[in-house]
């Protein structure tokens, strides 16, 4: 059965009329340093690295071989400044690096080297924009550096996951991956807006650190990952409910899913006099449910202490102001500032920062695209094809070929109906949209020649048609144009096919 299929769901709307939402998340974004965290290999974050081979990318640090020692990545301590002022966070003058305690199986020294009561930055906040317009401030705890774990990949079961497999398969590369991991107070208020509160918030991060230029921030890579933490309590109660904490969500639209399905489980499970566990649990994309993962561990479970091997971190003043004077316009100014320069109307705009295509409708346009190009492509033909698949737009294709199609409609080798077939292939994997034409002869005829040929045919399968366009009846060319596209299998100009119609009906 699959995970999830039995649990019991309150509507949602009840949920909320029993039970007050508290929210928190912890959101893990990796760094695109050329190397790791506390070792000298390649980073497989970076952009420009692909796919490696497994456990390639690797260092004895990484490994956990005896005698190695971590060294800090000065590059990621400045990312990780640069990312907590722009969350408005105060920079400690001073933090520390700890091992956090745990078995990590994917960690070979069997611990993490994350910050614990020292973190680098802490005490901010983030506006987020939701879906109508609304400002809403998310308080910020702190953001630490850490590292990633590795990967682990399990054999032998029906589901991809530990239960029922034969053996897992442990790859290093991910290990020692620079993170830092943004952690908020719990959010109070949020109602029925929280799971739109949940995607806004996330999609606001993920804005931040793009524009910073510290991450690639692609959640379906993991190079950004969500845990959603949702507790209920009854209305009027002061203490907070218990919380469980959905791990690495890998999409906004699922964050938003995952947020309303724990509401409305948590609420079925307390109203049937219940208890809430405090556990992880897992996000399955597939069945839009959450299933048990493991008791969730208080900070004292994972016995923290200094690193021993590492200095604590003591970034100048100087530096600190240095990074301040160069960060970016925040995500909001910087949408109001595209949005004049595009000529979008409020709602036009906002339909494209509610389909999460902002960041791939801009790169189009630096491409080359027109606005209105752009935002027809990416809000028609491949949203649709997003919604019906369950997934991110930009996960589809990529900016440079929406430019690439758009170019070949605007100059004539494609008409609309042709370019929305070159967009099918390419989506699925064919190459570029000039490589697809190629391969399968879809450029639009532009030699008359071959136009007149098919033209003639079709009047003198129709003489009526053509008499009645000699009488005047231009409308009856409809006929002739609708077999001349069929005979040139769509990959003919209609607006030039009718005036050749016309013509040759006329001479």
């Amino acid at each position: 059965m699959a995970a999830g299929a039995t649990d019991v769901l309150m509507g949602f709307d009840e949920a909320l009329e029993r039970y007050e939402p508290v929210l928190g998340f912890e959101v893990h974004v990796e760094l695109s340093t050329a190397t790791k965290m506390f070792s000298g290999a390649p980073n497989p974050a970076a952009p420009g690295i692909d796919a490696a081979l497994p456990n390639t990318l690797v260092a004895p640090v990484d490994m956990g071989l005896p005698g190695a020692l971590p060294v800090v990545n000065a590059t990621a301590v400045r990312y990780s400044i640069s990312l907590g002022l722009a969350l408005g966070c105060s920079i400690a003058p001073s933090s520390r690096f700890a091992r956090k305690n745990y078995f990590y199986p994917d960690l070979g020294k069997n611990y993490q080297i994350s910050q614990y009561d020292e973190p680098i930055a802490f005490e901010g906040s983030v506006e987020v924009e939701l879906e109508d317009g609304t400002a809403w401030t998310v308080p910020i705890e702190r953001a630490h550096m850490e590292e990633d774990a590795g990967k682990l990949t399990h054999v032998g079961g029906a589901t991809g996951r530990i239960q029922g497999a034969d053996h897992s398969l442990v790859d290093y590369n991910r290990a020692g991956v620079p993170l830092v991991e943004i952690v908020t107070k719990p959010i109070f208020g949020a109602e029925h807006r929280a799971p739109e509160i949940a995607k806004a918030y996330v999609a606001t991060i993920r804005d931040i650190v793009r524009s910073l230029g510290i991450s690639e921030a692609r959640m379906e890579r993991g190079n950004l990952r969500c845990d959603a933490n949702v507790s209920l309590r009854p209305r009027g109660e002061q203490r907070l409910g218990t919380r469980t904490e959905t791990k690495n969500v890998n999409s906004l639209r699922s964050v938003e899913r995952a947020v309303r399905y724990e509401i409305q489980r948590q609420a079925a499970v307390l109203a049937a006099g219940g208890t809430i566990l405090q556990e992880t649990r897992h996000w399955h994309e597939d069945t839009g449910t959450t299933s048990s993962g493991r008791p969730k561990s208080d900070a004292d479970d994972y016995r923290y202490f200094p690193e021993p091997d590492l200095l604590p971190v003591q970034p100048s003043p100087e530096l600190i102001e240095e990074l301040r004077a160069a960060l970016p316009e925040s995500p909001a100014a910087f949408r109001r500032r595209l949005q004049a320069d595009y000529g979008f109307t409020d709602a036009e705009f906002r339909d494209i920062v509610n389909a999460n295509v902002l960041a791939e409708l801009e790169e189009t346009v630096a491409k080359g695209a027109a606005p209105a190009q752009a935002r027809k492509w990416w809000l028609g033909e491949i949203l649709r094809v997003a919604n019906a698949r369950g997934v991110e737009p930009g996960t589809l294709v990529s900016p440079l070929h929406v430019s690439e199609l758009i170019a070949l409609t605007e100059n004539g080798d494609l008409t609309d109906r042709l370019a929305r077939q070159v967009l099918e292939h390419v989506i699925a994997g064919e190459g570029s949209p000039e490589e697809v034409v190629t391969a399968r002869g879809l450029k639009v005829v532009s030699d008359d020649s071959a136009l007149i040929a098919a033209i003639d045919a079709a009047l003198s399968d129709q003489p009526d048609v053509l008499q009645k366009i000699r009488d005047g009846k231009v409308q009856a060319a409809g006929a002739v144009i609708g077999a001349v596209m069929k005979a040139m299998r769509g990959q003919a100009d209609a607006a030039r096919v009718r005036e050749l119609v016309l013509e040759r009906a006329s001479s």
